[in-house]
């Protein structure tokens, strides 16, 4: 869950799930002349999608802290076995339904707590750092996996699919982590047929409070328009865990819309 305090003292939440929507959004529509679109499409979009299904268990009933009363950010939510087991029936479903996606969706959770393999060189947030036993095993032993599903896919394409998902997960978070600014995210692919590597830097600049420039532009349309669920509480800090629940219930729900132009 993603946690912004406003300054008139209260709170946004925008759960993990509605932000990979956002993210599935722009997938959808990405390519044009300069930029490849995702192949193979269907089974790329899909991941960008659903990545964060591993959330939805968090989310009918998200914590927060004891001390301050404040609900948790998603990078302060305990890594212990009842959220790794839900990342991984997360990533079990999806691979059901789809192997290709499935495979995506492994790769990227693994790949947050280790710098999303260089795949991106900025910006470097949303990275987490500390691991644990548990952690450290979780990792291994999708890490052994991915390598074994890998063998049925083009290893080359499916890169460059882990890159373009990076991008798409990081724009749409740039949405939901604050007011957009000015901004950049390198590299970014053009197509499937460069280096390990290679991908020009796309920056992002606001027009107004809900219309950005990207430049290059990256979507087959004139004009994107994407949508952003969030949740408005009352107040940033509950005396209680109960009264946070309820104040989570009962939160009023606000759909949020930006215009992205060339």
């Amino acid at each position: 869950m993603i946690v912004r305090k406003c300054p008139d003292g209260t709170l946004i939440l925008i759960n993990q799930t509605d932000h990979c929507l956002l993210s599935g959004r722009l997938a959808a529509h990405w390519g044009n002349s300069r930029f490849a679109k995702p192949r193979p499409y269907e089974s790329v979009v899909r991941a960008a999608a659903f990545h964060d299904c591993g959330w939805y268990r968090y989310q009918t009933g998200p914590l927060s802290d004891a001390q301050t009363g404040e609900p948790l950010s998603f990078m302060k939510v305990p890594l212990d076995e009842v959220q790794l087991g839900a990342f991984q029936s997360g990533t079990d479903w999806l691979t059901d339904i789809d192997p290709y996606s499935g495979l995506l969706i492994n790769k990227h959770r693994t790949g947050l707590w280790q710098g999303r393999y260089g795949a991106i060189r900025y910006p470097v947030a949303f990275n987490a750092k500390d691991m644990g036993p548990l952690l450290k095993a979780f990792i291994e032993k999708n890490e052994v996996r991915q390598r074994q599903e890998l063998k049925a896919f083009d290893p080359k394409e499916f890169w460059t699919n882990y890159r373009l998902h990076q991008v798409w997960d990081l724009v749409s978070l740039y949405f939901c982590v604050d007011q957009i600014k000015n901004d950049y995210i390198e590299p970014v692919p053009v197509s499937y047929d460069g280096g390990e590597n290679d991908g020009v830097r796309v920056t992002m600049s606001p027009q107004d409070s809900q219309t950005l420039k990207m430049d290059p532009y990256p979507f087959g349309v004139p004009e994107l328009r994407v949508y952003l669920l969030q949740k408005r509480l009352p107040k940033s800090a509950f005396a209680s865990r109960e009264e946070f629940i309820q104040a989570y219930f009962q939160g009023e729900s606000q759909l949020l819309e930006f215009r992205i132009i060339s």
